[in-house]
Formats: structure tokens, C-alpha cells, sequence
């Protein structure tokens, strides 16, 4: 264990669901909105959601960037744009009806990507949605989890750092831009939506090491990091992120454990 990151012995393991177990009968489908659904987790939340037979939105550049299958079915509304340059009238009509939101967003691993337009992706895209979901002024309260970075600490756990992951990190903030949209996504759902806001309550879930898997498998989830993320990261396949992210979406004993917080995701 890294000297300066906080162990938590008592994880709560996370198992795959078999699909097929869902009961049509007392099965209540969702309407689910997805940012960033053609990156490469938001398009397996966008094909899990719905094959738990949930409604979905998305909001994409461009529809031909989705795989054939997810065009074509009859859950899914595709809606080309970004979340910063559609009209108040669209994204608010976007987010009426929804009962969850997730952003996987995230900056393109280009030049242009780290270091172009828009550098503050991620946070201003997240106070758009939370703007138009508390001007829509649901019946009850909307969900939004973030997907986030394990470099990234909850300052409401106080988490504690070493003094090399703490440099580490000020030199990647100040280098690589999407460092500091990540972390100040987060931090305004921490301290500007906060934990009792009369509409919005929230999860920023923060993977390690992202990795590509085919298929989803056991996970482990902690409120904070149990190994350094800089200098002795563990494994998350985006897959798992996806999974966990539709079920704090869809199911309210796994959102009633993280809402609020912000989950370290690992492969077990």
C-alpha cells in the first residue's frame, strides 16, 4: 500500500448481472440521458442501458460515430451536438423527462484535444446539465453520475496524499489542462450542488488505469483511493466504469451507498 493514500479494508464488491433475469413485469424502464456517448465508456453505458430496456437519450457530434446496432434501436434518441453549443430551448428539452443523467465526457488524447477548445469541457458541461435539469424543475429528484479520475481527491474526505503524488499532480495540472477540468467538474458538484439540493444529487466515479475488456466482471469500489494513482495505479476496464454507472443510474441501493460521494472503481 502507498505510504500517504488511506486503506479501506471493507470494499463493496460489485458482481455481474445476467441480463436475462430481468422480470418485464416489475421491470419500471427509465428515461436516461447520455453525454459522451460515443467515447469509448459512454458507448457501453449507452448498449448496457439499453439492454436493461431503459429509455435513452444521447448527445453525440456526430450519430455515424455510433455503432450500427445502438443507431438503430428502438430505445435510443440520437440528438447531434455538443452539450455547450446546443440552444437553452434544446437542452432543456433534452433533460425534461429524465430521471438520471451521466456525463462520460471527456478531452480527446490529441493536441487539439488537451490543449484546444473547449478547455473546461467537462465542468462547463456539467453546469449546463445541471442548469437545464433545475429549469426543467422535475417532479422529483434527477441523478447525474460523472465519470471522473482517480487523480482527482474528495476534499470532503480529506483525503491524504504524499508529498511526490501532490507534486505529481500541481506539475500534470499545470501541463495537461484536462487535469483541472476533471477535478473542478467534480468540485462543483461538491460544493455548488452539494448534498441536499432540492433537485440534483449526484456521484463523480473515479476509475484508475482505464483498460479495454470485452465483457463486464467483478469490481471493487472504496470512497477513496487505496493505492497512489501516479505511482502504483491499480486497473479499471471502462466496461466495469459503464456498469457501475448505469446501475447507480437504475438501482436505488447502489445509488443510496454513493450519491454524494465519490466511488474508486478497480477490477477485483
Amino acid at each position: 500500500m502507498t505510504k500517504g493514500i488511506p486503506f479501506h479494508p471493507k470494499p463493496l464488491y460489485l458482481k455481474p448481472l445476467n441480463q436475462t433475469h430481468i422480470n418485464p413485469y416489475t421491470h419500471t424502464p427509465k428515461t436516461l440521458l447520455v453525454a459522451g456517448a460515443t467515447g469509448a465508456t459512454g458507448c457501453q453505458l449507452v448498449r448496457i442501458l439499453l439492454e436493461k430496456r431503459h429509455k435513452v437519450r444521447v448527445i453525440v457530434r456526430s450519430a455515424g460515430r455510433l455503432p450500427d446496432d445502438l443507431q438503430k434501436h428502438g430505445n435510443i434518441e440520437i440528438h447531434e451536438g455538443t452539450v455547450l453549443n446546443l440552444s437553452d430551448k434544446e437542452i432543456n428539452e433534452l433533460v425534461r423527462g429524465c430521471e438520471g443523467v451521466a456525463s462520460c465526457l471527456g478531452h480527446n488524447l490529441s493536441l487539439k484535444g488537451i490543449y484546444g477548445k473547449p478547455r473546461k469541457l467537462v465542468e462547463d458541461s456539467v453546469i449546463r446539465l445541471c442548469e437545464a435539469i433545475i429549469q426543467c424543475n422535475p417532479a422529483g429528484k434527477v441523478r447525474l453520475a460523472l465519470m471522473n479520475t482517480s487523480g482527482n481527491r474528495n476534499r470532503d474526505l480529506n483525503e491524504k496524499v504524499s508529498f511526490g503524488h501532490r507534486l505529481g499532480i500541481g506539475i500534470i495540472r499545470l501541463l495537461l489542462p484536462p487535469q483541472k477540468d476533471n477535478e473542478q467538474a467534480a468540485e462543483f458538484l461538491r460544493t455548488s450542488i452539494g448534498q441536499s439540493h432540492e433537485i440534483i444529487e449526484w456521484s463523480a466515479v473515479r476509475p484508475d488505469d482505464l483498460t479495454d475488456e470485452d465483457s463486464v466482471s467483478s469490481y471493487e469500489l472504496y470512497p477513496s483511493p487505496i493505492r497512489d494513482p501516479l505511482f502504483n495505479p491499480g486497473k479499471t476496464s471502462r466496461i466495469n466504469v459503464a456498469d457501475f454507472m448505469s446501475r447507480l443510474l437504475t438501482e436505488n441501493e447502489v445509488w443510496e451507498d454513493w450519491k454524494g460521494k465519490m466511488p474508486v472503481i478497480y477490477n477485483r
